[in-house]
């Protein structure tokens, strides 16, 4: 029997849990696959219905606007990578080893998760590194922190802060370094792939030299203090 991760979202995020219905599961799947194909700015609620055949009423019964949605999906897989930050790192006593496999996980494709068959992490990996800036590069951004609708993505970087400390305790940014490692990997895969003279991987494209990059950063930053 297939076992179904279960990920406990804010609830100020949608007007009504598209976990708990098979509409509200495929306004997720498929929302994430119009954004990948066309873009945040192209994705309507209207094209997101004729997708799905069902109307535009029927989606905003779930979320006020896509904006939100946006949001809705980007904490979503925030939430399920600290989930694989945890598994892939609990039994790991070396703290150095712990950070390089956090530093593969956030630099690496991602392979669709089969405990969730309404989300295709693959697909939603690079809508984060495309899209989710725009969840919070808003003029909403201090009403949306009051309201914890980003916490998924700080709690992973105090997840990544903590491994850090244990590399070095005396290390004086942790929280800084890690949402750094976080930005950092998805920039310069999205160079990488469509601005390659902005990188040193253009040529060969390969997300390994990004993961010896990041790690060469990381350590040597570390290592200074």
């Amino acid at each position: 029997m297939d076992i179904q991760l279960q990920i406990k979202m804010n609830e100020k995020l949608f007007l009504r849990n598209p976990e708990q219905s098979e509409l509200g599961k495929k306004i997720i799947l498929h929302s994430i696959q119009l954004i990948h194909a066309n873009g945040f700015e192209a994705f309507t609620f209207k094209k997101l219905a004729e997708a799905i055949g069902t109307t535009e009423a029927g989606i905003y019964r779930y979320f006020e606007n896509k904006h939100r949605l946006l949001i809705y999906i980007t904490a979503w897989y925030w939430s399920w990578l600290e989930y694989r930050v945890t598994v892939h790192t609990s039994n790991i006593a070396d703290p150095v080893v712990k950070l390089k496999r956090v530093i593969k996980l956030l630099a690496t494709a991602v392979e669709d998760d089969v405990s969730t068959s309404h989300v295709d992490e693959s697909i939603l990996h690079q809508i984060i590194i495309t899209e989710s800036s725009k969840a919070y590069l808003t003029k909403k951004i201090s009403e949306d922190n009051k309201d914890h609708l980003f916490k998924p993505y700080k709690d992973l970087c105090a997840k990544i802060g903590g491994i850090i400390l244990e590399c070095n305790p005396d290390y004086k940014y942790p929280k800084s370094l890690s949402s750094t490692i976080i930005e950092m990997a998805h920039f310069q895969n999205f160079f990488m792939n469509n601005l390659p003279s902005l990188t040193d991987f253009g040529a060969n494209k390969d997300e390994a030299e990004i993961v010896r990059f990041l790690e060469d950063l990381v350590f040597s930053s570390i290592k200074k203090t």
